[in-house]
């Protein structure tokens, strides 16, 4: 197929350049937003050579084309001029998205930290197992040896906002080289130094910016790469053709900078000043109250990032008073959320929860909790729960025994030593009864609540339906199959062309189809082969066959729209499958509230043999995933 001579011939008879108002493309599809869709000349563009169909539904001008849509639509977007773009707005899946705010939030922060959890896992370990060694004897603090370790377990903290920035922008769709680009503004050496300084800070003479500690911070470059998101999108629409190479990048830039230090970052920074100040207020006038809402709130600080306001306080007061009882909170908190990712290791039946659920949870316990956070706690949501929970009886335990820190660390099991008494701390009346209620609330009382609370509030979310299958009851063990044979992709109704609800895949206008109406989430492959191509959004992948059979697998009908949402890839391009093994998951009820089939369509889209014809057998039968369904 000739993509460019296709693509010039598809936006000459679309009504041109000028009749396009954006384009996008799915599995099967190139789908135009036209001005008037009455300048289309449908008739021509159906028959031209690598087009299959031509849909006119739903606002949008579809043009089926088939597996190699990808490549026509990198030809369309460079002979048209158009902004390139992997996303469909679609305002009415919006309004029918019946899911709170709360939930919303929590999955879109999920999202931006789910690909840096690597990176802050390794971090986080080998700081535990630093403070660890520093207690043992074995690693002295001020050796070369110390600072080279020290300098690899901060560098992800540290520069936490460079590694958000690009998840940021695969979150908000913009130039990740940008984004990367902004945060390392926040880092720059200079510019740390301008905002350590005591001289007031102007940029253009006239615009202050207020001074803040970015080096860790999370809500300033989250802020900062949604408002340069807007800004590139915007550039790219105004700028002329000829110039957008640079008139993007440094409009991005300048103005994405400009706002993000003299606006976005001072409210980050104000946000921090705000947590500083409430809790300041509380520890002076309701002592037992602030471990509590410590304990029982820093996962949710942690999500934001503000839980960095009350480390300046929890250090001043260690060095003024030479004790703490502001972040001591902390402790039973982290200690929860791992009892909580423990719990949850032991109750799955899914392998890959088990493994991230319990390593995770023993990071957690020793005082490094994003991992279990991102990765278990707010993916399945009770476990955050039921962590607050034991996190709070733990921090209310301590408030009430007023216990105190002597020194400083990451909150987990290894800083324990941290709360036995120096000599001023034994001079000022406490005693190793200290340590004692250290051990007894912040880890004994704050692991058992949270783990009862975790196991009582698993059984509630599968009485209730709220898990996955495979959570529940594990991976179904699919017998092995000879290759060649095609199975449910599925549990669900087995349908033939007749019964499916897209025209396209009805008319077998790609090739021979089946396909199979799912009563549980989760997607298999069909057939023993490699995955070829997964899209981002979950809703189709391609398979090739070990005899070069080329099968497309599409879940639903039009679920592009979903924009991913409901969708979670469990497979990636390149991976070998065995028949019936899973390779997406989707949320049933995401579809059906948002008004889209979840009929999961299988296309043989290129036969290994032209004009060869596959046997199903028992349309219209209930089938398991698994179960074979070719002679």
């Amino acid at each position: 197929m000739d993509f460019k001579e296709l693509a010039a011939l598809i936006i000459e008879n679309i009504g041109g350049k000028s009749n396009v108002k954006n384009v996008v493309h799915c599995a099967t599809r190139l789908r135009f937003t036209l001005n008037d869709d009455s300048k289309a000349d449908t008739d021509k563009i159906k028959s031209a050579k690598g087009v299959l169909s031509v849909v006119n539904a739903g606002g949008q001008y579809q043009i089926v084309i088939g597996p190699d849509v990808p490549q026509l639509y990198q030809e369309v977007i460079a002979l048209g001029g158009f902004e390139a773009s992997a996303a469909i707005d679609d305002p009415d899946a919006e309004k029918e998205d019946n899911r709170s705010r709360l939930s919303k939030i929590l999955e879109s922060i999920a999202g931006i930290f789910q690909p840096i959890i690597p990176a802050i896992t390794g971090a986080g370990l080998l700081k535990a197992l630093m403070a660890l060694f520093a207690w043992l004897g074995w690693l002295k603090p001020g050796t070369q040896t110390y600072a080279i370790l020290n300098a690899m377990a901060d560098a992800a903290f540290y520069f936490m906002p460079i590694l958000l920035a690009a998840s940021c922008a695969r979150k908000f769709k913009c130039n990740q080289g940008n984004a990367l680009a902004l945060a390392g503004v926040l880092v720059y050496p200079s510019f740390m130094a301008l905002m350590s300084g005591k001289e007031a800070v102007t940029f253009l003479g006239f615009l202050p910016v207020t001074r803040a500690p970015y080096a860790s911070s999370v809500i300033p470059i989250i802020l900062g790469v949604w408002f340069m998101s807007v800004v590139e999108h915007w550039a790219q629409k105004v700028s002329p053709r000829a110039v957008k190479f640079f008139s993007v990048p440094l409009a991005s830039l300048v103005i994405g900078g400009t706002v993000t230090i003299t606006l976005l970052g001072p409210i980050g920074a104000w946000l921090s000043g705000l947590i500083n100040s409430l809790f300041t207020w509380m520890n002076a006038t309701i002592p037992w109250l602030v471990p509590t809402v410590v304990g029982i709130f820093s996962p949710l600080l942690v999500m934001t990032g503000t839980h960095y306001g009350l480390i300046p306080i929890g250090t001043n007061n260690l060095a003024t008073v030479k004790w703490d009882s502001t972040v001591i909170g902390m402790l039973p908190s982290n200690v929860a959320q791992g009892a909580a990712g423990l719990a949850v290791a032991l109750r799955s039946k899914n392998p890959e929860t088990k493994q991230l659920a319990g390593s995770a949870g023993l990071t957690a316990v020793l005082g490094i909790t994003e991992p279990v956070l991102y990765g278990v706690n707010m993916k399945f949501t009770f476990p955050l729960y039921a962590a607050m929970i034991g996190g709070g009886l733990g921090g209310l335990y301590m408030g009430l025994t007023r216990v105190a820190r002597f020194a400083g660390g990451s909150p987990g099991l290894l800083v324990l030593p941290g709360y036995i008494p120096h000599a001023e701390a034994l001079a000022m009346g406490y005693t190793m009864t200290n340590l004692l209620n250290a051990v007894i609330g912040g880890v004994v009382i704050a692991f058992v609540g949270s783990w009862v609370a975790c196991n009582v509030m698993y059984d509630i979310w599968k009485k209730r339906g709220k898990l996955a299958p495979e959570e529940v009851n594990g991976p179904k063990v699919i017998a092995s199959v000879a290759d060649g044979v095609f199975v449910a992709v599925a549990d669900g109704k087995f349908i033939g062309p007749e019964d499916m609800k897209d025209a396209m895949f009805s008319e077998q206008s790609m090739g021979q189809t089946i396909a199979v109406e799912p009563t549980d989430g989760v997607i298999a492959a069909p057939a023993n082969g490699k995955i070829e191509m997964v899209f981002d959004t979950g809703h189709a992948f391609g398979m090739r066959l070990p005899d070069g059979t080329g099968l497309l697998i599409h879940i639903g009908v039009d679920t592009v729209n979903l924009k991913g949402q409901g969708f979670t890839l469990l497979k990636k391009e390149g991976d070998s499958v065995k028949a019936g093994e899973p390779v997406v998951r989707v949320d049933l009820d995401v579809l059906r509230n948002a008004g889209y089939s979840a009929q999961t369509m299988i296309v043989v889209t290129e036969p290994a043999e032209e004009g060869k014809m596959f046997e199903f057998i028992d349309f219209g039968k209930e089938v398991s995933r698994g179960e074979r369904l070719s002679k």
